[in-house]
């Protein structure tokens, strides 16, 4: 019998939620990690993940989770589950060394009978034609015969307090119908709804096309906000309007552009796949280039608040007001408070940020001054930047107190010193 029933490697924001879920399910868990501070954490019972408490962690390690940097518990694995980052590289095309790394890892140690699924965003294609060969060639064995090769995408979405890994369905595609098959039985044991589909590639191409969808929506209401500005409408009263029909619209916000791993990145995986083919994907390029171009709109629109009070920006003390990307959480990837930090520091800004889940925050390598207090920091700023709606805020106290506001998330009440994006 095998030591373990479930191996997990990349121990993140993906990773962690699956080893919580599988270790309260009574299954045997251990996560494999090349970063020893992380393994040293959460042996420690110190949870790094925001969506992971350390009493959560704790529970883990009673039901008999353990954190190693050792590879070969790879081999005493039933299944053995990749859930490492696939980001971008410097020309904005996809980098897939994490995963090569760990699809290596995986073969020096695989054993004929297992499972091996990967849960990294990729291109359609990239399970079959990178991660098969790789595991075949390094360990002599055959996918589909020897063992079985599946890919199920991440869901995971930070902070959401209704939809976790359990509750939301989990979509995944084998190597062949006997994969598959394999997969579904093993995720059931844990997942309440698990959706199959006829390969891999279907499978990659369900996350590109739910992230794509969310890029493309969020594009046409900002580039909506943007000249719906010019045009004196209020856009966000007009989303709300929308809103109100039952049926054919679904609500998208304008905001000072798209973070987190998926909405600036997945959508670059798609384009890459079809620019292969020797064409552009249109649609996806417009949006990547309007929402990236937000973070300068909001910039600009500081600038012209400023300017309407005979105030230059250079020497303006600018206090931003959450620098996450998404509300209520800690998770800081891709945030567009940094390209609108930065703009605004080439200008000359005076910055200073309040957040209640970032203790220290640095643009460019520069630490930017952290105010603890809400109230001081809108008193003394010239300007107060809204660019994220943590619940701790007190919204009244930026209305009323605020010298100058603009709110890029359409959560405060407009009047003379307070615009809405």
């Amino acid at each position: 019998m095998t030591a373990y029933d479930l191996a997990i490697i990349g121990l993140g924001y993906v990773g962690m939620p699956l080893a919580k879920e599988a270790t309260a399910a009574g299954l045997r868990v251990i996560g494999f990690e090349v970063d020893p501070g992380k393994i040293a954490a959460l042996n420690a019972g110190r949870s790094y993940i925001d969506d992971l408490t350390d009493a959560d962690l704790e529970h883990m390690l009673a039901g008999g989770f353990t954190a190693t940097g050792d590879e070969s518990v790879l081999a005493d694995s039933r299944t053995i589950v990749i859930c490492v980052p696939t980001p971008l590289d410097e020309d904005h095309r996809p980098d897939l060394s994490a995963v090569e790394g760990a699809t290596g890892t995986v073969a020096r140690n695989l054993r004929a009978g297992s499972l091996v699924v990967l849960e990294s965003t990729t291109w359609p294609g990239t399970t079959d034609e990178v991660a098969r060969p790789i595991l075949e060639e390094g360990s002599g064995l055959t996918a589909g015969t020897d063992f079985h090769l599946a890919f199920s995408p991440e869901r995971i979405d930070p902070g959401n307090p209704k939809y976790g890994l359990r509750n939301t369905p989990k979509v995944v595609g084998g190597y062949t119908s006997a994969c598959k098959d394999r997969a579904v039985g093993f995720y059931s044991q844990f997942i309440e709804q698990v959706v199959p589909v006829s390969g891999t590639r279907e499978a990659e191409m369900a996350k590109l096309l739910e992230n794509t969808y969310r890029h493309v929506n969020i594009a046409l209401v900002n580039e909506m906000a943007i000249f719906c500005d010019e045009l004196g409408v209020d856009l966000w009263e007009s989303i709300e309007a929308a809103a109100t029909k039952p049926f054919g619209f679904q609500k998208f916000l304008p905001g000072p552009g798209v973070g987190g791993h998926c909405i600036p990145v997945d959508p670059s995986y798609l384009s890459y796949t079809v620019r292969k083919l020797g064409y552009p994907f249109r649609f996806v390029e417009l949006a990547q280039e309007i929402n990236e171009r937000m973070p300068s709109y909001v910039v600009a629109r500081v600038q012209r608040l400023l300017n309407r009070h005979r105030k230059p920006v250079n020497g303006s003390k600018v206090l931003l007001l959450g620098v996450t990307y998404k509300p209520d959480i800690a998770d800081e990837r891709e945030t567009p408070a940094l390209p609108v930090a930065r703009a605004l520091r080439e200008l000359g800004a005076d910055l200073v940020f309040t957040d209640p889940y970032v203790k220290d925050w640095r643009v460019d390598g520069v630490q930017v001054p952290r105010e603890e207090d809400l109230a001081k920091g809108v008193v003394e700023a010239d300007v107060t930047l809204l660019l994220q709606q943590h619940a701790a805020f007190d919204l009244s106290i930026i209305e009323d107190q605020g010298k100058l506001v603009l709110d890029t998330r359409g959560v405060l009440a407009e009047g003379e010193r307070v615009e809405r994006l």
